[in-house]
């Protein structure tokens, strides 16, 4: 079997099975564009509180914006209330997301502490109730997002898919790694070989994956249906297109140079603040610059240097000085 093909979840059919994994204060409006034009066969936005939509908290609306042309798109709930995640889908149904997606992976102790995210790989019954009456309440396909289990004792990762299966969701992610490994060691592929040997709806398998070699081994190792990038997409929305480029030529493409990094940190930001205005759009482009950055010489300083830019005129300003240092030294 091909290794990047269609893959169908419930009636949707994405044209490669290289997902962007849903990452908070990341996989926002902007920087999914950016991996949609390179090639990202579905995006998936960041986690949205179900109760937070319940209370009309004014901070979801940008969360839940989504732009025309970016389907397939995968709008992720997290919370642990039956009937407050089931009737917000229901709510946010005619919005113009293709797949809704249930997270019962987030590590952050915030999130865990008040029982959503990984918490309800501990309360397997309490997931499957979730499922099952989020996929009854609306026409779109339903999917879980889930870990190992919380544990290295709790690995119960192909419970949570039969139970996903059982309950009517359309696929399942599997991150390779419990709860308590947050995102530290090595991915365990092996419990995603597992759960895809156990049930028959699309599995998706995530953690590790930063090159197209790694997809390849991934789809050896464990069969599985999708892969989702999540951490190797930050800074490098090129990913996708790499990969994509590779399996079809089977050349890899070259590194982006800094200037290339550059010119896409520079778009990247004036899309930021034409979402957010310039105060925040800064803000939140540093984290982003710091990941564009890295591995380029003296990127630790830099990084030091875009922490104090205020506005864009200064962000340029800056990386053309050490573009044209960088020049300089090569020549």
């Amino acid at each position: 079997m091909e290794t990047i093909r269609t893959l169908q979840i419930g009636n949707v059919i994405l044209e490669n099975n290289l997902i962007l994994g849903p990452m908070a204060g990341v996989t926002d409006l902007p920087f999914r564009l950016l991996c949609k034009e390179h090639g990202a066969g579905l995006l998936c936005m960041e986690m949205v509180s179900a109760k937070a939509i319940y209370y009309r908290n004014k901070n979801t609306e940008e969360l839940l914006t989504i732009a025309p042309g970016e389907q397939p798109v995968s709008l992720q709930l997290f919370g642990s209330d039956p009937k407050i995640i089931s009737e917000m889908a229901k709510q946010i149904e005619e919005r113009p997301f293709d797949i809704l997606d249930i997270n019962m992976g987030c590590p952050v102790p915030k999130v865990v502490n008040n029982g959503d995210g990984s918490a309800l790989m501990k309360n397997p019954r309490l997931a499957g109730e979730i499922i099952e009456k989020t996929v009854r309440a609306i026409a779109k396909p339903v999917t879980v997002k889930i870990r190992k289990g919380f544990d290295d004792d709790h690995v119960n990762a192909v419970e949570l898919a039969h139970i996903a299966q059982e309950s009517g969701a359309a696929a399942v992610a599997v991150h390779g790694r419990t709860r308590e490994q947050y995102y530290s060691g090595r991915a365990d592929w092996d419990i995603i070989r597992q759960v895809k040997e156990a049930v028959s709806i699309p599995v998706i398998g995530n953690g590790d994956l930063r090159t197209a070699e790694d997809v390849r081994a991934m789809a050896e190792q464990t069969g599985c249906d999708g892969f989702m990038i999540a951490r190797g997409a930050q800074g490098n929305p090129w990913i996708f297109s790499r990969i994509l480029h590779f399996f079809e030529t089977g050349e890899e493409l070259p590194t982006p140079s800094f200037s290339e990094v550059t010119e896409l940190l520079l778009r990247h930001a004036r899309m930021q603040i034409a979402q957010k205005g310039e105060r925040t759009g800064m803000r939140e482009i540093r984290k982003h610059a710091a990941w564009y950055t890295a591995g380029f010489p003296n990127s630790a300083r830099l990084r030091g240097r875009i922490n104090e830019v205020e506005g864009y005129e200064e962000l340029r300003a800056l990386l053309e000085e050490v573009r044209a240092y960088n020049e300089k030294k090569v020549r």
